[in-house]
């Protein structure tokens, strides 16, 4: 199995070559890409050192599975022109999410909707992928009605300028440049992504389209708002759902302790519930503080928690190539 890795220099890019290892991927020939001045250099992958290759070599190798994670602009040129060398690209930037030509694809709830024939397959916003790792299930059982979610996302979300503006400012150094348009230590800026038209930022039209598409209904409503919080890494999100059927807790609990990929964290008296402090450097979806909404019937509070990097992004795209290989559809 011949793998490119677009983008393998960036934070998300280095993650995905660990869990590539980690996870033992079946690579016969890794092939590393990055911008150009990085080309020439090297990455480590399993002790070894692969050289970083060009967008131009990397096509003409012919790569089985392209995993891009290299941003949205870079996506829409060079995608198409693995996928017409018959490579299958797994894309990570928000490019083709919403194209609806292309399948947007959570493993554990969706990956049944891919085929030989989808050569360029989205993965989704990493807050997007942690919803509906819970959402899914309940839906099947309850029938969403309508969703609030509320996020408070770690500055790895916006990248290593992000978390060297933390970090600098922890350190009370504020001359470095800033990434946000105000210091994020001792803070907490709602403002994920740029502002639109409608006075949403891109980040809560992500989360209030791509569940829709991942569960294939589009009967619910869905609004955001999302946050920049002063953590290093991991997401957290505060979400309220709305039900067509009444839910039992015990039921509830039971459901999505079933659901692989997620752990129920839920122990009030115990002081167990999720952290981004907990959650980093797992795969898995952490839920938790599960109790009805005592305002209305049919109701249900919630605290979803997931590492960003690794299930948010690289794991989740690992977990696609991991899905088409196993199913012979590539």
């Amino acid at each position: 199995m011949k793998v490119a890795v677009v983008g393998s220099t960036g934070m998300v890019g280095q993650v995905m070559l660990k869990v590539l290892e980690e996870r033992n991927f079946p690579i016969t020939e890794l092939i590393p890409v990055a911008s150009e001045k990085s080309v020439g250099n090297k990455v480590k992958y399993k002790q070894e050192e692969f050289t970083i290759v060009s967008m131009k070599d990397a096509i003409a190798a012919k790569p089985d599975i392209a995993i891009f994670s290299a941003g949205g602009s870079i996506s829409l040129e060079f995608a198409p022109l693995f996928a017409k060398m018959g490579t299958t690209v797994i894309d990570n930037s928000s490019a083709w999410r919403m194209d609806p030509d292309k399948k947007l694809v959570v493993p554990e709830i969706n990956a049944n909707v891919l085929t030989k024939e989808d050569k360029i397959i989205a993965n989704p916003n990493c807050s997007t992928i942690q919803l509906v790792m819970v959402l899914g299930p309940l839906n099947k059982k309850y029938d969403l009605k309508r969703v609030i979610v509320s996020t408070y996302q770690s500055v790895t979300g916006t990248g290593k300028a992000a978390v060297d503006q933390l970090n600098s400012e922890i350190n009370g150094d504020h001359s470095i440049a800033k990434v946000y348009p105000y210091q994020i230590f001792k803070n907490a800026l709602p403002h994920c992504d740029v502002f639109g038209d409608d006075d949403y930022t891109k980040e809560e039209i992500k989360l209030m389209k791509e569940p829709k598409k991942i569960l294939g209904d589009d009967t619910f409503n869905l609004t955001a708002t999302a946050v920049r919080v002063p953590v290093q890494g991991g997401h957290s999100e505060s979400v309220n759902i709305e039900f067509e059927n009444e839910f039992d807790l015990e039921e509830v609990r039971k459901i999505l302790s079933e659901t692989p990929g997620v752990v129920v964290m839920d122990d009030v008296k115990n002081n167990q519930y999720p952290m981004p402090l907990y959650s980093e450097g797992k795969d898995d979806v952490f839920v938790g503080r599960i109790r009805r909404d005592l305002s209305q019937p049919k109701t249900l509070n919630l605290w979803i928690v997931a590492d960003n990097l690794r299930k948010g992004a690289a794991t989740n795209a690992v977990q696609i190539a991991e899905y088409i290989v196993e199913n012979n559809l590539v």
